[in-house]
């Protein structure tokens, strides 16, 4: 019988993926994820895992990540991406990479709409390290969260106590 040995960077997308689905609000702001090659480590996860995450940038448009070079014709801006989002009635994570800025009246009021959507499925969408000006706009509906791993605290023993 042979063991499988999970992959670590793997296991630092779950740990982000897992971040993400626990954050209370639908709009994220994920901070640090070009140091981490987080889109990387999340396309190795969907394919292995069958996840609906989905990427935006302005190149490409929106896609999903299992399939590299598929993606929604004419999603190239941001505003026809959102409204796709807006209008799916499945679970999905939608990963923003670099937004134009400044956003545009209509987007701003789009990503407003869909961080306060209280619908039945999960559905949540994550900046990629936005720049603070984008941050601060949204700052009543977001959710800020960091890519970085979350430092493990030691028990330690202090006048006959364990302390964390």
């Amino acid at each position: 019988m042979s063991t499988v040995i999970p992959n670590p960077s793997i296991q630092a997308g779950a740990e982000i993926l897992e971040r993400i689905l626990a954050a209370r609000g639908n709009l994220i702001a994920l901070e640090g994820g070009q140091e981490v090659g987080l889109i990387e480590q999340m396309r190795l996860l969907v394919r292995r895992s069958g996840q609906a995450i989905y990427l935006w940038n302005p190149e490409n448009g929106l896609g999903n990540l299992r399939e590299e070079h598929s993606g929604l014709p004419g999603s190239q801006r941001l505003n026809i991406a959102l409204r796709y989002v807006q209008q799916s009635n499945h679970f999905g994570i939608y990963l923003l990479q670099r937004p134009p800025l400044p956003l545009a009246m209509g987007d701003a009021t789009l990503l407003r709409q869909l961080a306060r959507a209280n619908t039945g499925h999960v559905r949540r969408i994550v900046l990629l390290d936005p720049p603070q000006t984008l941050v601060a706009s949204f700052s009543d509906v977001m959710v800020r969260l960091s890519c970085q791993p979350v430092a493990a605290q030691r028990p330690r023993l202090r006048d006959g106590r364990w302390l964390l």
